[in-house]
């Protein structure tokens, strides 16, 4: 039989999402809900081993579901990598009565979560990050509001591309992986899109296909650049030397993170939390939730950290056959 859990703890990790409040907001209201105490995490695995533990409560969390970042602030901490730094962290979290943490970021945060479980404390993650990069779910939070977020600035940035006749390369974030790349090109009728998983670094190709547009009336030509390939500033310049055609670079950044969530982002978010609570409670550890086939579960983190995810092959082709490249 399963020990009963008396106290939780929760903490945000990696890099910060839109809806990571919410998802915090669950989990201190449904773990009280269920008699659960709760106790929050600041500045995630580093402010675990820096001892930055507070008691939560439901005014705790009162007025954040509509706020950006997260109120328990996140770090990356490379020496959680370490087994005896592990260690350390699951006897602070016994020292100070936690018998479970929920862990809200990416697949490296999940890392973490599984490192710790192996030491004792029950581990659950809730995929939180903007990147859309876990395999095991079809939903990480802070991915809507990003896209969303994005699609506004390239709107906007392709109204002056409009204006002065040119080719602008517009970055958005995400690692290595192109979703959001993927699903702002689609919703911005980009001419290209370049995913780190799909580009073939031919330069060539976006030249021809630009001084073809151009030659065809088209008077201006956007190309959505995922980080993964970066390096968009240099690109321009070669693409206008090639063309003959002013050629912009703008790097959306950090402001992808930000922002009030979506209401889908704070929805499924809630939903998230208040299930990772859920799953704590029956006892349960070394356990991810997801979104998958119009549920949401729990799964395992080993199994989940194994998983790949690619792009799907029939959205990247339909990117392909309804962008300006492909017909004026």
């Amino acid at each position: 039989m399963a020990n009963k859990i008396n106290t939780i703890g929760v903490l945000t990790s990696g890099g910060d999402a839109p809806g990571m409040n919410a998802a915090i907001r669950a989990v201190v209201r449904k773990a009280i809900n269920n008699g659960v105490k709760v106790k929050g995490i600041k500045h995630g695995y580093q402010g675990l081993l820096n001892e930055e533990i507070v008691d939560m409560d439901a005014h705790s969390v009162s007025d954040i579901i509509q706020r950006g970042g997260t109120i328990l602030g996140t770090a990356r901490c490379l020496e959680f990598k370490e087994e005896p730094v592990q260690q350390k962290a699951a006897d602070i979290c016994k020292a100070h009565g936690i018998d479970g943490i929920v862990v809200i970021g990416g697949d490296g945060s999940y890392r973490g979560a599984l490192a710790l479980s192996r030491h004792g404390i029950n581990t659950i993650g809730i995929p939180g990050t903007i990147d859309l990069d876990i395999a095991c779910t079809n939903y990480t939070i802070g991915f809507d509001t990003a896209i969303n977020t994005a699609m506004e600035a390239i709107d906007k940035v392709r109204d002056t591309s409009s204006s002065h006749e040119r080719c602008s390369i517009i970055e958005v974030m995400g690692r290595n992986a192109g979703y959001i790349a993927l699903w702002c090109g689609v919703a911005v009728g980009a001419e290209d899109i370049l995913l780190p998983e799909k580009y073939d670094f031919n330069e060539q190709t976006l030249v021809n296909n630009i001084i073809s547009n151009r030659k065809k009336g088209k008077t201006h030509h956007l190309i959505i650049n995922a980080e993964g390939i970066g390096h968009s500033t240099s690109m321009a310049r070669r693409i206008e030397a090639a063309t003959g055609i002013e050629t912009r670079a703008t790097i959306l950044g950090y402001m992808q993170r930000g922002g009030s969530p979506t209401c889908k982002d704070r929805y499924y978010a809630s939903i998230m939390g208040a299930l990772a609570a859920d799953v704590l409670s029956e006892g349960k550890t070394n356990k991810c939730i997801c979104y998958r086939d119009g549920r949401f579960m729990d799964t395992d983190i080993e199994e989940a950290l194994q998983m790949e995810k690619t792009i799907d092959p029939y959205q990247f082709e339909i990117s392909t056959k309804l962008s300006g490249a492909a017909t004026v």
